[in-house]
């Protein structure tokens, strides 16, 4: 419902006349209940800042999966990329520079509370002129083209890609990724047939990673979305890649897909940037839907070890 004059944002609750009395009178009236109010400004605010730290800012769990890497890792060329990628986290911090040079097309997952309300603007437009701002005070390269076969630069890192989900509450709760085009186009998508099993499922997410080689800057976060249809799939498995490292899926079936994948893909060498090791992937998260009696569909959202991501709550 559209905001009344003056920007106050309220909701209706139908109740029936009498309704406490015991009254048979069927006449219903409102009753104003006040909604939660964010502002677009708010949220444009929140977003550049989200965007800039992301990209000069390792997350915590990142940074310590990678260290974890480090540990365990045997091969001294993979250990020496281990140690860069660290050294490099550090430099990006403390100098404000992004962590790599591609900054990334930017997914954005919203929450919004339904005792929430916008004010101000249109949701979308605010969380593109945070993305705006963002690349903009951040001096970060811009990657976004207008059209994928005209190809020209929109020279301001907009459109993001969008995702809003309504829930229970009056928050508003921004997860921004800036993800690169070296591991994003070494994802795939496959329909398999039922009756290919799980055992399929295992080698298709494999057989992607082993294909990526070098190319999506191993070692990985593997995001496995599985079911759904064919536009939800890959979404679940990009929805994956937004989950701390270390925190498994609350499935137990998912739970133990993520820990034989992560054993599976760590068994084939590929190794920190692709020289060889132990460590190929931090992580591999799994998010499944139901899905259809006639298909298995399974996406693999590859994630290179600069996996960044910021979230925000309003």
């Amino acid at each position: 419902m559209p905001p009344r004059p003056g920007g106050s944002c309220r909701s209706f609750r139908w109740v029936a006349r009498g309704q406490e009395t015991g009254s048979a009178d069927p006449k219903r009236y409102p009753e104003e209940v006040g909604l939660r109010e964010i502002t677009t400004d708010a949220i444009a605010g929140a977003v550049a800042r989200l965007c800039i730290e992301a990209c000069v800012d390792l997350p915590a769990d990142v940074e310590a999966a990678i260290r974890a890497g480090l540990e365990r890792e045997e091969s001294p060329l993979g250990r020496e990329v281990l140690w860069l990628a660290l050294e490099n986290a550090r430099l990006a911090r403390e100098r404000r520079l992004p962590i790599c040079q591609d900054t990334g097309f930017v997914s954005v997952l919203v929450e919004l509370g339904q005792e929430a309300c916008v004010v101000g603007g249109d949701l979308n437009e605010a969380i593109h002129e945070g993305v705006r701002r963002g690349y903009a005070e951040g001096r970060l390269r811009c990657s976004v083209l207008d059209h994928p076969l005209r190809r020209k630069n929109t020279g301001d890192n907009t459109p993001a890609a969008i995702h809003v989900d309504i829930v229970p509450g009056d928050r508003l709760r921004i997860r921004v990724m800036p993800k690169g085009g070296g591991c994003e186009n070494m994802s795939a998508l496959r329909i398999l047939k039922p009756s290919e099993g799980e055992e399929a499922v295992k080698q298709f997410v494999v057989e992607t990673v082993f294909n990526a080689g070098p190319n999506a800057c191993p070692p990985l976060v593997v995001g496995v979305g599985i079911g759904g249809t064919f536009d939800l799939c890959p979404h679940l498995a990009k929805r994956a890649l937004f989950r701390p490292l270390g925190e498994h899926s609350q499935d137990p079936d998912d739970a133990r897909l993520e820990r034989e994948l992560l054993e599976r893909v760590n068994a084939t060498g590929l190794g920190p940037s692709g020289f060889g090791g132990r460590i190929t992937a931090l992580a591999v998260n799994v998010e499944s839907y139901p899905c259809h009696i006639t298909a298995l569909p399974v996406a693999v959202n590859v994630q290179c070890h600069a996996a960044r991501h910021k979230e925000a709550v309003l």
